[in-house]
């Protein structure tokens, strides 16, 4: 099957109607149920009057601050988790010292929860930015750390012994042979990072916030005010899937090479 085949066949009405089709119908039950009082309107509300408050809080403000807030948050703790991450992965197979400095840290915290943390960083660092910071940073930069870990690991070694046959520098080896092979890895480790850091924080933000959707959502709840703390998730959905879908399709333009062959 071609390129432009497969195009064709991922975007065909057939292909598109049966993704939807679940989505379609959960959409509807959430309108149907709550109207014929199947399930109690006042706790989930219909989907329309939901959407009528998502229109509301767009058009006044309301929600463009709490969003602009959030994004910042989560940019910040994700970019630096990218910057310490992502060399420290290649530096950590390169260099066996650097690797058994680190590799007892990674092997402990691996596998903690950082939300579990979060008490922790809010007893030391107390309630403020700081402490946001460090709990998304901290998020995003497991997945990401392993994921180029298993990249470089797994670069098959026939390669590298040709190139080095060939008297290569270790700098080209690096950025021909090495980085090359592990961009699959490091992609998919930015959206694992990328989807765990809006998880952080929106914990963050509920738990020591006065702004932002996590901080919107959990205020709402405690104020009974239920059609904006659901247009107030959807929002924050909407953007998990654009972040997922923006970078889903990066990794599809930079590893055409793979599906290629």
């Amino acid at each position: 099957m071609t390129a432009l085949t497969a195009r064709k066949f991922v975007f065909s009405p057939q292909f598109v109607f049966r993704k939807t089709l679940a989505i379609g119908t959960l959409l509807l039950i959430w309108q149907i149920f709550p109207t014929l009082g199947i399930i109690s309107p006042r706790t989930l509300p219909p989907l329309s009057d939901v959407l009528a408050e998502l229109w509301r809080i767009s058009f006044n403000g309301e929600l463009k601050v709490h969003v602009a807030i959030s994004l910042k948050r989560s940019i910040s703790g994700y970019f630096a988790a990218v910057t310490v991450a992502i060399p420290l992965g290649f530096m950590m197979v390169w260099s066996r010292k650097v690797h058994q400095f680190f590799n007892p840290i990674v092997q402990l915290f691996r596998n903690t929860s950082s939300l579990a943390l979060y008490p922790v960083v809010l007893l030391i660092f107390g309630i403020g930015e700081t402490a946001k910071f460090i709990i998304i940073f901290w998020t995003a930069s497991w997945p990401l750390l392993i994921s180029v870990i298993d990249g470089v690991r797994a670069v098959d070694a026939i390669y590298v012994k040709a190139a080095k046959s060939m008297s290569i520098s270790t700098v080209a080896l690096f950025f021909r042979v090495i980085l090359p092979s592990t961009i699959p890895y490091i992609l998919t480790g930015l959206r694992i990072s990328a989807t765990r850091s809006m998880v952080a924080l929106v914990a963050a933000e509920m738990l020591g916030a006065s702004s932002g959707l996590g901080f919107l959502i959990f205020d709402t709840q405690h104020k009974d005010e239920y059609a904006k703390m659901y247009a107030s998730i959807i929002t924050l959905i909407t953007m998990g899937m654009t972040v997922n879908f923006g970078l889903s399709n990066l990794e599809k333009k930079l590893t055409v090479w793979k599906r290629s062959n």
